[in-house]
């Protein structure tokens, strides 16, 4: 095939054919069968798509499951599985194939994600009992990725800083930290030998078995905070595996939910919310607070966009409250790959006035910014 042919093909694959496209190019084979995938879901004729009046195509699957299976089968055969997870995604919000999802053969069928398991959960209540094993193992899955990619690099990360926390006077020669030593040290600066005698050394401590830290997620499980929902439980159970950290992990709307004894299952801790309703972020943070016994040792992670539902003011005293006693209290706007968040400013700006800034973070940044909190450390804010 030519230059030109080729780029004609791609043209046509572009602009979905028809009189219009004047590209003059007809597909075949495995071209078509793409094609025709596509136009289903982007407005081409083939799989259940429909020519309007007009001689504009629409696209359609047939609202059946059998149209769908097939379909799924489709793109799975002639696309990689980053594009599957958008075309999927696509066609639950374009074609409102939600409710085809509550079927076990249509589980079967598609590729998880992250997305398709906060439409899951999102479907939870209306799921019949013959679905939810189906449902339950999709999770898992995407559960099971999720932690091969980030538990060991979390647990490391979070290991040396509660290493780096505890400070030692009398250290090992490799648990020496340098910096603080000689900054210590700096009156015994011998100039003549342009030497610092180091008089006092100062190191990292190792971290024992007993608990070191306190954690508490405080995660909103609004529907826009599905994504982040999916994550941090993610991170909750790696977080409740580590013995140095106590972890706590709630889940709020306007009622409070505490799922701390699930940790050892996060997909028990998932099938423990409750996407969609209203937000009590201040109702959550007063359970939170009431948990807490260790200020100085706490960290307290409120993952929300800060839609508040309830008391504005009383939310802010809370927080207030809890730096004051010594609380490390970080917000994050979203914990997601999804991109900026919407989320409510004027509560962000008031939560940072407070030396709380929010910000959203990257699943990948987040065992940086636990362990800066961890070392009451500046946070490596995006």
């Amino acid at each position: 095939m030519s230059a030109v042919d080729e780029r004609l093909r791609r043209w046509r694959m572009v602009l979905g054919g028809g009189e219009a496209d004047g590209t003059g190019c007809t597909l075949a084979g495995r071209d078509a069968a793409m094609d025709a995938a596509l136009g289903a879901l982007y407005g081409g004729a083939g799989a259940g798509g429909t020519r309007k009046a007009s001689g504009e195509r629409s696209a359609g699957l047939g609202g059946s499951a059998p149209n769908v299976a097939r379909w799924l089968g489709d793109i799975r055969t002639y696309f990689p599985s980053s594009v599957v997870q958008v075309m999927q995604r696509d066609a639950i919000e374009r074609l409102g194939l939600s409710a085809l999802l509550l079927e076990p053969e249509m589980l079967e069928a598609v590729e998880p994600d992250v997305h398709l398991v906060g439409t899951l959960l999102s479907l939870n209540k209306a799921m019949p009992e013959t679905t939810k094993e189906t449902a339950r193992a999709v999770v898992r899955k995407v559960v099971e990725q999720l932690e091969k990619k980030l538990a060991a690099r979390t647990r490391t990360t979070l290991t040396g800083a509660l290493d780096r926390s505890a400070r030692v006077s009398r250290p090992r020669h490799h648990d020496i930290d340098w910096n603080r030593t000689i900054q210590a040290n700096l009156k015994n600066y011998l100039p003549e030998y342009r030497t610092v005698v180091p008089e006092r050394l100062i190191g990292y401590g190792r971290a024992a078995q007993s608990v070191k830290k306190e954690v508490i997620l405080c995660i909103d499980q609004s529907g826009s905070m599905a994504a982040s929902v999916v994550y941090a439980s993610v991170f909750g159970a790696v977080l409740a595996s580590m013995r140095s950290i106590a972890t706590r992990l709630v889940v709020f709307d306007t009622a409070v939910v505490d799922l701390t004894d699930q940790l050892d299952d996060p997909v028990d801790v998932l099938f423990g919310t409750q996407l969609g309703g209203g937000t009590d972020i201040n109702r959550a943070l007063a359970y939170c607070q009431s948990k807490i016994t260790r200020p100085a040792d706490t960290v307290v992670v409120l993952i929300s966009d800060l839609y508040e539902g309830g008391i504005r003011n009383e939310m802010l005293r809370r927080v207030a409250a809890m730096k004051a006693s010594g609380v490390e209290f970080v917000t994050l706007l979203a914990l997601s790959d999804e991109g900026a968040p919407a989320y409510d400013r004027e509560h962000a700006a008031a939560l940072a006035a407070l030396g709380a800034p929010a910000f959203a973070c990257t699943p990948d940044l987040f065992p940086e910014v636990m362990a800066a909190a961890l070392e009451k450390r500046p946070l490596p804010t995006p």
